[in-house]
């Protein structure tokens, strides 16, 4: 279960374990672009699909979508009841590091709570509407087949997560989303809850270079956590 705490001594954020926190599809088109392609008929997988509206906003746009996330496995309820009470503890722990983040697209900790509740309630609705667009499971290994998609987004998980998923986790993980899509993998922020950019990212662009793959870092116009305003971008 995930658990949000406030930052020792008021400059870090915290949070225990993998919090189900949602976005929204207009959160997505800031982050990983996916506006620069053209969604009718492409196949796009989001990893993790966590709470987010990614899903339900490219399939409304034409892409043949689907999202994959190990908390798929529980019930609707308990999905539910989990990505409330996550989202509950993420924004009681902004409270007193504030100045970690940069307040012009959310107002405000209010306001970002609004979004994260659009996008769980636009998930919640459109996974009771189809659901075997939301496929249960986790890096490194993915149910799926080699080039099963164009597209891979994959945010807020790797890099963010690094004081708890090690090197050789994040170089699978990434091996696991080339394997599967055909042309591009996206992934967002680059940067650990510690404010800081993952420290061995060259050494994994690097070891995407010798496996075949174009990965390059663009800046993307959001920035929240403050620093945070690059996807890395693979071509595979």
């Amino acid at each position: 279960m995930g658990r949000n705490e406030k930052g020792d001594g008021g400059d870090r954020y915290r949070i225990d374990d993998y919090a189900v926190i949602g976005r929204t599809y207009a959160e997505y088109e800031r982050t990983l672009d996916p506006s620069d392609v053209d969604l009718a008929g492409t196949r796009v997988l989001d990893c993790p699909g966590g709470a987010r509206g990614f899903t339900a906003g490219a399939v409304a746009r034409g892409a043949d979508a689907y999202a994959v996330d190990s908390v798929y496995a529980l019930s609707f309820p308990d999905l539910a009841a989990r990505a409330r009470a996550d989202l509950d503890r993420a924004v009681d722990a902004l409270d007193g590091v504030e100045h970690l983040y940069r307040w012009d697209y959310y107002d405000d900790p209010a306001d970002l709570a609004t979004h994260r509740r659009a996008a769980l309630a636009r998930l919640l609705a459109h996974r009771r509407a189809e659901p075997g667009r939301y496929v249960a499971g986790a890096l490194p290994e993915l149910p799926f087949p080699d080039d099963a998609v164009d597209l891979v987004c994959s945010a807020h998980l790797l890099f963010l997560y690094a004081d708890r998923f090690d090197h050789a986790f994040h170089a699978a993980a990434l091996r696991e989303l080339c394997r599967i899509a055909r042309e591009e993998v996206r992934v967002f922020p680059l940067h650990g809850f510690d404010g800081d950019r993952y420290d061995a990212l060259d050494d994994l662009l690097l070891e995407l270079e010798r496996a075949g793959h174009d990965p390059a870092v663009e800046s993307v116009p959001f920035e929240f956590q403050r620093g945070a305003d690059a996807q890395l971008r693979v071509r595979v």
